[in-house]
């Protein structure tokens, strides 16, 4: 089996068998309004990373993970500009080290663009990624503009994340799902989550 690397939930990384197979591509697909960016900032304190924000400058993301309840890393933030940012972005991926995290939020200004070159930039992505034992993270914002590259995002991704609210009486349920997962199993049922001081798998059980 390949080696597993953290994604700094300690829970989650129990329910996928020790984390997610290193040189892995993740796609994270979660609407605008969810509560991802707390996965986002606990997957930085597994390893050194590479945080690249492709919609909010340094200063701000900076702030985001200083506020964040639960527990984060120190990740070298990037602004991604909007002018060639397939370009920007892959300069800065290819210096990433061995055993190393990139985060990618959000991914969708990527897949905007030429899809030819998306797709190449994915294909250099995961071969980096392979070469240094790495990790990344594509943050896919599942909202009423849907880029046409999500497709892509997600057949070329490795392991498939997808967030879900859910609202039921008076009150809020995050759900994960994990509907692909190369090198290892899917899991056959959706992980309830507490996303407030940090990230955590809500053991109670659903009462129907």
């Amino acid at each position: 089996m390949a080696r597993r690397l953290s994604t700094g939930i300690e829970v989650l990384d129990r329910k996928l068998d020790g984390g997610v197979p290193a040189g892995s591509v993740v796609a994270l697909s979660a609407p605008p309004a969810s509560q991802a960016e707390l996965l986002l900032h606990e997957f930085t304190s597994a390893r050194k990373t590479l945080y690249l924000s492709t919609d909010r400058d340094e200063t701000a993301v900076a702030e985001a993970l200083e506020r964040a309840p639960g527990r984060t890393g120190s990740p070298d933030v990037r602004r991604v500009p909007g002018d060639a940012p397939l370009d920007h972005s892959q300069r800065l991926f290819r210096r990433l080290p061995e055993d190393s995290n990139l985060v990618v939020d959000p991914v969708d200004l990527l897949e905007r663009q030429d899809e030819s070159r998306y797709r190449n930039f994915l294909n250099d992505l995961q071969n980096h990624l392979h070469n240094t034992g790495s990790l990344a993270v594509l943050h896919c914002l599942d909202g009423r503009s849907v880029p046409d590259a999500r497709d892509l995002t997600e057949h070329v991704a490795d392991v498939v994340f997808e967030l879900h609210t859910e609202y039921a009486g008076d009150s809020v349920e995050t759900r994960l799902a994990v509907p692909k997962f190369r090198g290892g199993r899917a899991l056959p049922e959706t992980i309830k989550l507490e996303l407030a001081e940090s990230v955590r798998i809500d053991t109670s059980r659903d009462i129907a």
